[in-house]
């Protein structure tokens, strides 16, 4: 090419096989070149025509490449004369960014961070796992190869039909119906009596805890959780300043004299009662009653998580702490991440009557709002029937597996390993009946695509008992005994 710029321009490569339209091809090509100099301010585009030819394309396509650029001001088109590279480029501009060294990380490179999250960085512990698919032991992960994905996408399509004045709408709290559904489930299944202004709709149970520290919290402010407790409210409260508290945990649950003998004087205690995380111990009811009264004491909240209480597989359920709480000190969250599946990122908070102002105030200010189509098909599902149908039937699914992994572990493992028995949820622990490289192990299983989780990694202060987190409910009988048989050849190879 003979004209200004056509060694550059020529570079251009167009791919006919590609998904991206030739236009925009040519769009990002020369875009590149203007941004890296490669045509400088006020030089001169070829005609349209000229490079038509050149990139054997349609004059239409390279029109409508150049006129996305005029439109970003990168070209300007001047009567009479021709299409230019715009004056604007002149300018002083920023440097491009130095390219990252291969094999380097982003965090070699120094970030100013708020003194708050600087403060909190160390303490923040990253929640890394095996790939989030279907595999023995992997925890928090329902049997998704068991929903109603049939009946889901007719709800989703019929409220894309028949809904779309409400679904282009915002609804900072939450959309009604939906909110209106949880009321009437949650009153049903958990015993819980709120009106619907007490229920807000969050981006997951992560959301709700983040939502819950960022308010109430001041730094330095004790928060007690049970230890071992879940990772993601320990990230939250101390991303929130708290000053964290461990609680030991027994076979009723959080010991709240513990709790009382470290930290009388404490702001949040964060528990699992229905289904500890991780132990999976229930906690009984003079137990929740000895928190309660702990909470008014101290005028302190009570944060209640109830994950996966929806499955319970022997006898009634113990009511919930909001459901026996009368000092209205409990917060309560709840998440469909389990009972239907986790990219949903639905959850929910039922607040205190006392605290509906704030939260009402804050999410109406703050809060972006969760996509209103997909908790539309949530409030079709539950009104519809489809949502008690789905939970009933995966409670027998689940306790079908997790008597698999009770008999093919008492078959195989019983010489290393004590499953502890529990009465609900989509996981158990196990224990170690002889010393063992816990780690070592847990590094030998991941790579035979087994997933076991030390217990240590859910501690902030060191426990006795040492085992292991299985998860149960994401995968088939015939898949849990292939991970038993696994896990009964690595502690052969290791012993």
């Amino acid at each position: 090419m003979k004209y200004s710029g056509g060694a550059l321009l020529s570079s251009i490569i167009i791919d006919k096989y590609s998904n991206k339209k030739i236009s925009t091809q040519i769009y990002m090509g020369l875009r590149a070149i203007i941004l890296s100099e490669g045509l400088k301010a006020g030089e001169r585009l070829p005609a349209s025509r000229t490079l038509a030819k050149d990139l054997a394309v349609s004059r239409t396509t390279i029109v409508n490449a150049v006129e996305r650029l005029i439109s970003e001001g990168l070209l300007e088109a001047r009567r009479g004369a021709g299409t230019y590279v715009s004056r604007v480029m002149r300018e002083e501009r920023p440097s491009p960014a130095r390219p990252m060294q291969k094999g380097a990380h982003c965090n070699s490179v120094p970030v100013k961070l708020s003194n708050s999250m600087a403060r909190a960085l160390p303490d923040l512990i990253a929640r890394k796992r095996l790939a989030r698919r279907p595999h023995p032991f992997i925890t928090g992960l329902p049997a998704l190869d068991e929903f109603p994905m049939a009946q889901w996408a007719k709800l989703c399509a019929k409220n894309l039909r028949a809904r779309q004045g409400e679904l282009m709408d915002w609804h900072p709290c939450g959309l009604g119906r939906l909110r209106r559904a949880i009321s009437s489930h949650i009153n049903a299944s958990r015993g819980i009596q709120c009106d619907v202004e007490q229920i807000f709709i969050t981006g997951g149970a992560q959301h709700a805890f983040q939502l819950i520290g960022n308010m109430l919290l001041n730094a330095g402010d004790k928060v007690w959780l049970e230890n071992p407790g879940a990772i993601g409210a320990r990230n939250s409260f101390i991303a929130a300043g708290a000053e964290i508290v461990a609680v030991g945990v027994d076979t009723q649950g959080i010991v709240v004299e513990a709790g009382l003998a470290k930290a009388p004087a404490f702001k949040i205690a964060f528990v699992t009662p229905s289904h500890q995380q991780p132990l999976g111990v229930v906690m009984d009811l003079e137990r929740r009653f000895a928190l309660l009264k702990a909470a008014e004491d101290a005028e302190a909240w009570v944060v209640e998580d109830d994950y996966d209480s929806e499955f319970h597989y022997q006898g009634h359920p113990l009511p919930t702490l909001k459901s026996v709480d009368t000092t209205d000190r409990v917060i309560y969250v709840g998440t469909f991440s389990k009972s239907l599946f986790p990219s949903l990122r639905i959850g929910f908070i039922i607040s205190p009557l006392r605290l509906v102002n704030a939260f009402e105030q804050i999410f109406n200010a703050f809060q972006p709002g969760i996509p209103t189509h997909t908790q539309a098909t949530i409030s079709d599902f539950m009104d519809e029937g489809y949502f008690a149908t789905h939970v009933r039937r995966m409670r027998n699914i689940y306790s079908e597996r997790y008597q698999a992994l009770l008999e093919y572990s008492d078959r195989l493992l019983s010489r290393h390993f004590n499953i502890q028995p529990t009465k609900s949820g989509l996981h158990t622990v196990g224990y170690f009946k002889h010393e063992v490289d816990e780690i070592r192990l847990s590094c030998a299983l991941r790579q035979k695509g087994v997933s076991a989780l030390p217990v240590h990694r859910y501690c902030i202060a060191k426990i006795a008992k040492k085992g292991f987190t299985l998860g149960f409910g994401a995968v088939s009988a015939r898949e849990i005994k292939k991970g038993v048989e696994i896990m009964a050849d690595c502690f052969a190879a290791m012993l």
